[in-house]
């Protein structure tokens, strides 16, 4: 059967998407290889957290254990109505993938040494979704040298700007 919502011509996942938590250090401190978007298994109190914002991913990773992706030492904050059937705050948490998407991820993640890093938690579709990324370390003159360039095309792109709106000024 139809739904009953009519869906919106060229409406994407993208505009269905709505960003819980971002991992702002981990883009800053890693070189990102590949990014996946994945499930995460969790409780009634976890969920409910997780829409008022109460969950941390700046010290989370994962870790692949028998064929099985774990997310390891995420923060989500106790619900305060749940009583007695409230979770704990750091368990282990399972995501959901395909078989051969943990191959993939696990195979290069072992073998040249790399971690997996949660970037991000949104909902899409009213379920939680981690996006998971492959990531290899920076060493500082790498974080030196990018935020160098960052500067240096900030400069320029402002410069341009300001030569565009000078060229407009009617003399």
């Amino acid at each position: 059967m139809a739904s009953s919502r009519p869906s919106k011509p060229g409406s994407s996942d993208s505009d269905q998407r709505q960003i819980v938590c971002q991992n702002r250090r981990a883009r800053h401190e890693y070189d990102i290889l590949d990014e996946l978007d994945c499930g995460i298994v969790l409780t009634g109190s976890e969920v409910k957290s997780i829409r008022n914002n109460k969950i941390s991913i700046e010290e989370a990773y994962a870790r692949v254990d028998n064929n099985e992706v774990w997310l390891i030492d995420c923060d989500i904050a106790e619900y305060a109505e749940a009583s007695i059937y409230n979770h704990a705050r750091q368990r282990k948490r399972k995501l959901l993938l395909h078989r051969r998407e943990i191959r993939k991820f696990a195979e290069v993640a072992e073998n040249d040494g790399l971690t997996l890093v949660p970037l991000a938690v949104f909902f899409q579709k009213g379920l939680v979704k981690v996006r998971l990324a492959i990531v290899k370390g920076r060493k500082l003159h790498d974080k030196r040298q990018r935020m160098k360039e960052q500067t240096d095309r900030r400069e320029m792109r402002d410069a341009r700007m300001k030569a565009v709106a000078n060229a407009r000024k009617p003399r």
